[in-house]
């Protein structure tokens, strides 16, 4: 029988004498070098890319801030050449980058070792079975959330004159999860559910495979449903709500009761003509908006929203539920491999 056949056993782990945490540390580094590696080169590609695209972008806003008279052809040209594909296809392509950080180092980080077996000898070598496994999980956890973040601060500065110019909300779908803290906490998410699919599934790349498919599922869901019920919306009848705003939902009332779609459909079908106009001072006629035409006939418009000042609140509260989901699935590794993996 050969060290790489010897079953690890959690009776003598205990009894072994501890291996300093740093030399954990060293091993980690060794084995998961590569894999480290190639997030580093893909977050430097991208950093760089958006550094030097920052640069320039910045300039141009500024200049076309500074261009008088506001209203001239010239200035509205400066600013629309600002706003041009990259604003959207920069943070589509960048959806991904959570995910494949995660996945890919996350998932191998037990699957490998349980695929080839050499988790037989890990285990015997005077670390014990759970701090190995914890010493690995946190200290991979916190190089990558580092690294997102430290990424996603630099994304904020280069997509700021988007913002600014209205282009994009914070709400965004496209930009929310990339800046602020989520990013990071994405990522983390991602690793500690990729670490746990390696630990169940046993093999690294149906590991990965798992964990984009969760990746994407979680990711939607919260898109289209969770983040929206963060904080209650704020509700109101008025029409001049900030560019910046998120709006939830939007609604007719006519005599305090819920009118449906259809009928305010219905409604509409008198809109044209005279009806659409309106006679001022001086007999000035002017447009009269759908809105305002269905309030001179007793509906009430109502709309649901998020102002722009929530951003950080809704940060935090993703942030905070995305640290207790990878706490509780690093948790839930260590457990499974004290408990299961022999």
């Amino acid at each position: 029988m050969t060290a790489l056949t010897v079953p690890a056993r959690p009776d003598q782990d205990a009894r072994l004498r501890p291996v300093p945490w740093r030399r954990m540390a060293w091993v980690t580094w060794r084995q998961h070098r590569f894999a480290l590696g190639g997030m580093a080169a893909l977050l430097g590609g991208l950093a760089l890319y958006l550094l030097l695209a920052g640069l320039h972008l910045h300039q141009a806003y500024a200049a076309a801030t500074a261009c008088r008279p506001v209203s001239s052809d010239v200035c509205a040209m400066m600013l629309s050449n600002i706003n041009g594909p990259a604003a959207e296809i920069i943070p589509v392509l960048l959806q991904a980058v959570p995910a494949m950080i995660g996945a890919f180092v996350g998932g191998p980080v037990l699957a490998r070792e349980l695929e080839t077996g050499t988790f037989r000898y890990a285990w015997t070598q005077g670390f014990g079975r759970w701090r190995w496994t914890l010493g690995k999980l946190v200290l991979l956890a916190l190089t990558v959330t580092a690294a997102a973040g430290a990424f996603s601060v630099l994304f904020s500065w280069y997509y700021q004159p988007y913002l600014a110019d209205g282009w994009q909300i914070p709400f965004g779908p496209l930009v929310f999860g990339l800046r602020g803290v989520a990013f990071a906490a994405w990522t983390l998410a991602t690793f500690a559910i990729a670490a746990l699919a390696g630990m169940l599934i046993r093999r690294a790349v149906p590991a990965i495979a798992a964990t984009l498919a969760v990746y994407a599922g979680l990711a939607l869901a919260v898109d289209l449903n969770l983040r929206q019920h963060y904080i209650t919306p704020l509700v109101t009848h008025s029409t001049n709500l900030p560019g910046s705003a998120w709006i939830i939902g939007h609604w007719y009332t006519k005599d305090g009761r819920l009118v449906s779609q259809s009928a305010i459909s219905q409604e509409l079908r008198g809109y044209h003509g005279a009806s659409a106009t309106r006679v001022g001072p001086n007999s000035v006629r002017t447009v009269v908006d759908p809105i305002q035409y269905l309030t001179q006939h007793g509906y009430m418009n109502w709309t649901s929203y998020q102002p722009a000042s929530r951003f950080w609140p809704f940060q935090w509260i993703e942030g905070g539920w995305l640290l207790a989901l990878s706490v509780l699935a690093i948790a839930a590794t260590v457990w499974l491999v004290r408990r299961r993996a022999a």
